[in-house]
C-alpha cells in the first residue's frame, strides 16, 4: 500500500499567542514561516503522487513555502476539529473550563458548544485518508507515496486509529508544528513508521516549557497541538 506522510502546518501567531484558532483564517508567522521553508529542504525529491490539504489558510501558506509549485486538492476531512464557541480564546482561560478537563481524560465525549465532537472529527479524518489511500494505491501502486497537510488533533487523531489506540488516549500523542508523521497502510494493519519528526537534532527531545500563553497544568496536553 502507499505511504502517507502527514505534515502538520507550520506555527501561526495564534499558537505564538497560545489561542485557540479552530476555523479563523490565522496565517504563519515568521517562526512558521520558517518551519515551512525547512519543511521543504526535508521533502525535496519526495516523487509525492498527490498532495491533498486542510481547506484552512496556515495549511496552504505551509505547502506554499514546504512544496512550491504543488497545487493541493482542498480535503474537507482534514479541517481542523469545529471549536464552536471556544475558538479564538485563549488556552489560559479554557483551561479553567469544566469541559477541560474532559478534553483531557475523555475527548471521545467531548462535544465543544456551538461545534463538532471530538470523535466526529477523528471519524471524519481517519475516513479520508483512508480513501485517498487506497485511490492512490489503485492509481499509482503500492511504492506511491503521498502527503496529507492538516492540524495537531486531527493528526493526532490518525494516529491514534493507526496504533490502535482508543480516541480516549490521543493526547499521549505530540504533533509539533511542521511536523512529519509516516503511516503505511497494509491490508490487515497500519504500520506507524514515524511520529512527530521535526528533523531536529535529538537534544530537542529534551523537556521544554511551554510558553507562557500555552501554560497549563503540567499533564494536560495542549489543545490544538501548541506552538
Amino acid at each position: 500500500m502507499a505511504t502517507l506522510l502527514l505534515l502538520r502546518h507550520g506555527r501561526t501567531t495564534a499558537n505564538a499567542d497560545g489561542i485557540l484558532a479552530g476555523d479563523l483564517p490565522v496565517e504563519l508567522d515568521e517562526v512558521g514561516v520558517a518551519q515551512a521553508e525547512q519543511a521543504r529542504g526535508r521533502l525535496a525529491g519526495l516523487p509525492l503522487a498527490v498532495v491533498v490539504s486542510s481547506p484552512l489558510v496556515r495549511c496552504k501558506q505551509t505547502l506554499e513555502l514546504a512544496l512550491p509549485g504543488v497545487v493541493p486538492v482542498a480535503e474537507e476531512g482534514l479541517r481542523e476539529c469545529g471549536y464552536g464557541e471556544w475558538s479564538g480564546r485563549s488556552l489560559k482561560e479554557l483551561a479553567d473550563n469544566p469541559l477541560w478537563s474532559t478534553v483531557q481524560h475523555h475527548p471521545a465525549a467531548v462535544v465543544f458548544p456551538g461545534g463538532e465532537a471530538m470523535a466526529a472529527m477523528a471519524n471524519r479524518a481517519v475516513t479520508a485518508v483512508r480513501a485517498w489511500d487506497a485511490r492512490i494505491t489503485e492509481s499509482h501502486g503500492p511504492d506511491a507515496v503521498w502527503l496529507a497537510c492538516s492540524h495537531g488533533d486531527v493528526i493526532k487523531a490518525i494516529v491514534a486509529d493507526a496504533l490502535g489506540m482508543h480516541l480516549d488516549l490521543f493526547q499521549r500523542i505530540s504533533v509539533e508544528p511542521s511536523s512529519v508523521t509516516a503511516i503505511r497502510y497494509t491490508p490487515q494493519r497500519p504500520f506507524v513508521l514515524r511520529v512527530n519528526d521535526t528533523g531536529t537534532p535529538v537534544s530537542a527531545l529534551l523537556h521544554k516549557h511551554r510558553p507562557p500563553a500555552e501554560e497549563t497544568a503540567e499533564s494536560d496536553a495542549v489543545l490544538g497541538g501548541g506552538a
